[in-house]
């Protein structure tokens, strides 16, 4: 049998690309959230239906596809209480961001700006670094005050869950709260026209 054309195809297609990563949070807040909520014993059977034996260190990125599979194991169990969950799970990983990952000095500037002046500077920043939770997916933001997150295009091996598209409007509801004004709220819009996995959030003071 012929190597000649295994070889040739794999020249022309190239290296599978590396899994993408994120930040280790985006599991680890979940977890006292899940034992709280459905107790240690069923906490452990769905992180063995995530397939995720070896909980995070805290300090190196993890495969995106591990927090896909916990999305999608508590979605299955029940996707109310899951939405429940990444909710908490999010908040968790924006007090974790504010204490961790933002210098003091530059919290302090944006509590100290108006909301109108410290929403698109905290948005940029935001930017930045927005494949630590977006991975695979695309960050696009609109503004201070509105942006979408499209997965549309993502290599997901499963499709997104309703809570994944929660945690990301609440972790930015809590950044916003702590850092821009205290009754800001992250409202997902819900997807885009012909856009199952592209969502549309708007961030609204009331």
């Amino acid at each position: 049998m012929s190597i000649e054309g295994p070889v040739a195809a794999a020249q022309e297609t190239g290296p599978e690309p590396p899994a993408a990563l994120i930040g280790p949070n985006a599991i680890l807040q979940a977890l006292p959230v899940m034992e709280r909520m459905l107790g240690a014993r069923e906490s452990a059977h769905i992180l063995k239906e995530a397939r995720i034996a070896t909980l995070p260190d805290g300090e190196s990125m993890i495969p995106e596809a591990e927090a896909m599979r916990l999305h999608h194991a508590l979605s299955m169990r029940d996707p109310f209480e899951a939405i429940d969950i990444a909710r908490e799970a999010g908040h968790g990983t924006a007090d974790y961001i504010i204490a961790n990952r933002i210098p003091r000095i530059a919290a302090k500037i944006l509590r100290w700006l108006p909301a109108r002046l410290a929403a698109p500077l905290l948005m940029k920043a935001i930017a930045r670094h927005a494949w630590t939770f977006i991975g695979s997916g695309r960050f696009e933001p609109d503004g201070g005050w509105r942006f979408t997150i499209d997965r549309t295009e993502a290599d997901d091996l499963m499709m997104p869950t309703d809570s994944l598209f929660e945690w990301y409007g609440a972790v930015f509801t809590r950044l916003y709260q702590r850092l821009v004004h205290p009754r800001a709220r992250c409202r997902d819009e819900g997807p885009l026209a012909m856009h199952r996995f592209a969502h549309g959030y708007r961030i609204e003071i009331g």
